[in-house]
């Protein structure tokens, strides 16, 4: 290697090591607050130097059963997240800077209102004698209250209300990277504008999709104060259940096993869709 070579890479390393340098004390404190309560809290589940609690947490019929309901579960919301994400984001790249701008800020409001307020503001609307049940009777539309709420249906609507920007981020930011003129490029060439749209701009736009699917799969798996406070106990995902272990049965060794299972099982779901998008699969052709 020459010694020009040499000198041209020395900037970028002395820039990686300001940025290190830089990033050092949140990663310490990442490091503290979080990493070590976690491993503290996974060790629990072999305390005792047996791995009975694993095995209960894993093969257990009734502990698998509501595994795979949350996997539904949150299978169900991410698709229902990109259904509707999707044309949310396509149109903020199309919009009017005002449009982007009363988009953005209903997209980013539920940010700044809690997770619990949200909740509860759901319960008002679908309970009974909620808003939208008493205003169908008013219009005669029914005569008795729908099951809106404590059932999976509520359960699914509030947590698509919740987690619906963390899909349209991610598809809003790929769809911005893609240049205009390879949309114009296929048009001038006799591509129609759907067909354009599908084989341009949606193959294009799959890293950001798959982005958002892995971030709403995820935080959904692992979900509590939502399907806890709209499912009324009748929709139980894994997350409630560890919740039971700490708070009411005081059985912290179960409760870390499970909570290591589900995040076995969160590893090798973002292993398979980060594998997924290495590969290229859902990239651009």
């Amino acid at each position: 290697m020459s010694s020009r070579a040499i000198d041209r890479r020395a900037p970028a390393r002395r820039h990686e090591r300001v940025l290190l340098l830089l990033a050092l004390p949140a990663l310490l404190l990442l490091l503290l607050l979080f990493a070590w309560p976690v491993l503290r809290l996974l060790s629990m589940s072999v305390a005792d130097g047996s791995l009975v609690h694993i095995q209960r947490a894993a093969l257990d019929e009734l502990y698998f059963a509501v595994l795979l309901d949350s996997l539904k579960i949150a299978a169900m919301v991410t698709l229902l997240c990109l259904s509707l994400a999707y044309p949310v984001a396509l149109w903020l790249t199309r919009a009017s800077r005002l449009g982007l701008a009363l988009g953005m800020f209903a997209l980013l409001l539920p940010f700044w209102t809690s997770v619990l307020v949200r909740t509860y503001a759901w319960m008002v609307l679908l309970g009974r004698n909620g808003v939208i049940n008493r205003m169908l009777r008013d219009w005669g539309l029914i005569e008795f209250p729908l099951p809106l709420l404590h059932n999976l249906g509520g359960v699914l609507v509030g947590m698509v209300h919740v987690l619906l920007p963390y899909m349209v981020l991610p598809i809003y930011a790929a769809l911005l990277r893609i240049d205009p003129d390879l949309t114009r490029a296929a048009e001038g060439l006799g591509a129609s504008r759907t067909r354009a749209f599908l084989r341009v701009v949606l193959p294009l736009s799959m890293p950001g999709v798959a982005a958002g699917c892995a971030l709403v799969f995820v935080l959904a798996l692992g979900f509590f104060i939502t399907p806890a406070l709209l499912g009324g106990g009748r929709v139980i995902m894994i997350a409630m259940l560890i919740e039971q272990q700490v708070r009411e049965l005081l059985d912290w060794p179960f409760a870390a096993a499970l909570s290591a299972v589900l995040l076995a099982v969160t590893l090798l779901i973002y292993a398979g869709i980060g594998r997924l998008t290495k590969g290229g699969r859902l990239a651009a052709p």
